[in-house]
């Protein structure tokens, strides 16, 4: 928040979502951003979690420990209850996927960090490599048989071609939803505190009031980017069973 003049209040709740240069310059190919720095941040904190956490494979865990295995525990379930013990065999992508994105939007939330989860550019990129991924599985299990799963039979035969193409269409769909959805999801949040945030300082002894709210917001916030993680990676589980098993 700036003040261009006395008494006015100017809040940009967007800026804190600009990709930026770390070192100055113009932005290029490998130009080292702050989005590049945080998700350098993000690996890093994953990487402490789960190596360091499990690296003494103790009985009695340890906190870390305790932490890394309940996760881990969490995303296995989670793929078996929706993609069948057939599923597992593809485990160690989605529970990477599932991590990245919990630790992502959670470190978003930390003061003057930056959300690389709010960015089409992250989440598009995530739910492109999933879309090509099971795509590729359901072709590599059932072959061209794969095309059936667009052609409904149980449904009369003059709406069966009405239907493929609803069908056809709902998939290609599907990476645009799955990215927007997350994307769309932490960057409003993020703008929304930024907005009561602005007026807390201006406003005085009555910035109390979204002060309060701001409270509210954040716990909000953090439950949202933990659902938003978990809700990503569960359309992953269904996309993968479809191409799995074809319901």
């Amino acid at each position: 928040m700036a003040s261009s003049e006395p008494g006015e209040m100017h809040i940009d709740p967007m800026s804190q979502f600009l990709v930026k240069p770390l070192f100055g310059g113009d932005m290029g190919l490998f130009t080292i951003t702050n989005s590049t720095l945080w998700m350098a941040i993000i690996i890093g904190a994953v990487s402490l979690l789960l190596i360091g956490g499990v690296r003494s494979r103790a009985l009695v865990p340890s906190r870390m420990q305790s932490v890394a295995e309940m996760i881990y525990g969490f995303v296995r379930q989670m793929v078996v209850d929706i993609a069948g013990e057939e599923g597992l065999k593809y485990f160690p992508y989605i529970f990477t996927l599932f991590i990245f994105v919990f630790f992502s939007n959670l470190m978003g939330m930390i003061p003057y960090s930056f959300t690389v989860t709010s960015h089409i550019a992250v989440t598009g990129v995530l739910a492109l490599i999933v879309f090509v991924t099971v795509t590729v599985i359901g072709f590599l299990k059932h072959g061209v048989g794969f095309l059936g799963f667009f052609w409904p039979k149980e449904a009369p035969p003059a709406l069966r071609p009405v239907l493929m193409i609803i069908e056809l269409i709902s998939y290609f769909v599907r990476p645009i939803s799955h990215s927007i959805r997350l994307g769309a999801n932490m960057l409003a949040g993020h703008a929304v505190l930024k907005v009561f945030a602005g007026f807390v300082g201006p406003l005085g002894l009555a910035g109390v009031v979204p002060f309060a709210v701001m409270v509210g917001l954040v716990g909000f916030e953090f439950m949202v980017a933990a659902i938003q993680a978990y809700v990503f990676t569960i359309l992953t589980c269904v996309y993968l069973n479809d191409a799995l098993h074809m319901h």
